[in-house]
């Protein structure tokens, strides 16, 4: 439990000395469920999801750009390793496949499993593909914590891209998935008609 109490305290303070509202919020839970010496396997990983979730700067409240495209108006998708010299149609394809294969890969089934679920659930996470390549601008919508906070760890691990591309120029792009959980895992990439809220 001790581990668990510096854990959050490092990376709130690693955040220019600053703690939001609800990363005070949090600690001040945190402490008390500690002091009284009862916390659970359950609630400490709670706590550590929202320790993960709040204490990094890549959600969609952050991200100053108002010009990135939405990925399906996008003339050429980003290119993931592994998806060079290809048709347009075809890259959109492999895009497609690589992001859907690289988080069925890394996500941790027992996140989803330990919930214990009767049938499976979905959720849809939003993500920016800057005109870098890098991932940012994250945001997972209406799910348990521990399942948002690892989509957002697996989020975080996508490797750098060649960025999206309009008459030419590097742009960047707004993506969507739905990744349906429970004993498995599944996801679709898909090309969203507008940003999200």
């Amino acid at each position: 439990m001790v581990l668990l109490f510096f854990s959050c305290k490092e990376e709130s303070n690693s955040e220019k000395n600053t703690e939001s509202d609800l990363m005070m919020k949090i600690n001040a839970v945190q402490e008390q469920v500690m002091a009284q010496g009862n916390m659970t396997e359950e609630e400490e990983q709670a706590l550590l999801s929202l320790c993960s979730i709040v204490s990094h700067d890549d959600g969609l409240a952050t991200y100053t750009s108002d010009n990135s495209m939405i990925l399906k108006d996008v003339e050429l998708a980003p290119v993931y390793n592994g998806c060079e010299d290809l048709s347009i149609e075809e890259t959109r394809e492999c895009f497609n496949e690589k992001v859907s294969t690289f988080i069925k890969r890394e996500f941790n089934l027992s996140v989803s499993k330990d919930l214990n679920l009767s049938e499976p659930k979905q959720v849809e996470a939003f993500f920016i593909i800057n005109e870098k390549g890098n991932l940012t601008g994250m945001k997972v919508r209406d799910s348990e914590v521990t399942v948002q906070a690892e989509i957002l760890r697996v989020l975080r691990k996508t490797p750098v891209m060649k960025p999206a591309t309009q008459n030419g120029e590097s742009v960047s792009v707004l993506c969507s998935i739905v990744i349906t959980y429970g004993n498995n895992i599944e996801v679709d990439v898909v090309y969203i008609p507008e940003r999200p809220d």
